[in-house]
């Protein structure tokens, strides 16, 4: 998908309240940041933030930290949080690759919506769930491994379970078909909504380790 460009979005995301412009300075660190000593949840590739802001918004006891690469995108996500004052969110714009680098044994849990699926077999490894991110994401978490995932691609899906297990994950909730179980909790992305409203299929998975 081609992203269209945004004008002065670096500009309006560096100046938001909301953006580390700094994050590996805070790495260990970042209760700091929020004050507070409560869990820390991120979300990978937030896109324009609905997600991200209306958990935020809802469970003011957890500090939410949205990640996103592109300016187009998140400069979207900042729009809808200018008249909006919620002291548990925070966003940095980095690529995912980086988060071991970032985040040190202090992330609670995190949550993987509607990824790349990266179809070709040369791009596996480029998959937030290969075997490379789980490492990573060893290094993130403050003691047990949380991953929530939903996504509307049943082969990556299907990869991505196997490659939990394969890595010692232990699968809890799971629905093949997301719009059809009990959704009364579930807050969904943009791309959700629209892929939803086509009569696509949702899957979710919850793994912990």
């Amino acid at each position: 998908m081609r992203l269209r460009k945004v004008k002065d979005a670096e500009k309006k995301i560096e100046n938001s309240k909301y953006i580390i412009n700094n994050p590996s300075d805070f790495s260990g660190q970042f209760s700091n940041i929020f004050k507070n000593n409560n869990p820390i949840y991120v979300e990978i590739g937030m896109g324009k933030g609905n997600f991200i802001i209306q958990n935020a918004l809802k469970y003011t006891d957890i500090n939410f930290i949205g990640i996103e690469k592109f300016d187009s995108v998140m400069v979207r996500a900042i729009e809808k949080l200018n008249e909006l004052d919620i002291p548990n969110l925070r966003l940095i714009k980095m690529d995912a690759l980086e988060i071991d680098n970032i985040f040190n044994k202090e992330i609670d849990c995190l949550y993987l919506n509607f990824s790349d699926p990266w179809p070709k077999k040369r791009h596996t490894n480029r998959r937030l769930t290969s075997p490379i991110f789980l490492k990573k994401y060893d290094v993130i978490f403050k003691n047990t491994n949380k991953i929530i995932m939903k996504t509307d691609n049943r082969h990556l899906f299907e990869y991505s379970l196997k490659s939990f297990v394969d890595y010692g994950y232990k699968i809890g909730d799971i629905s093949l078909d997301l719009y059809d179980d009990d959704i009364s909790k579930n807050i969904p992305t943009e791309y959700e909504t629209k892929f939803v409203s086509q009569g696509m299929i949702i899957y979710y998975v919850e793994v912990n380790k």
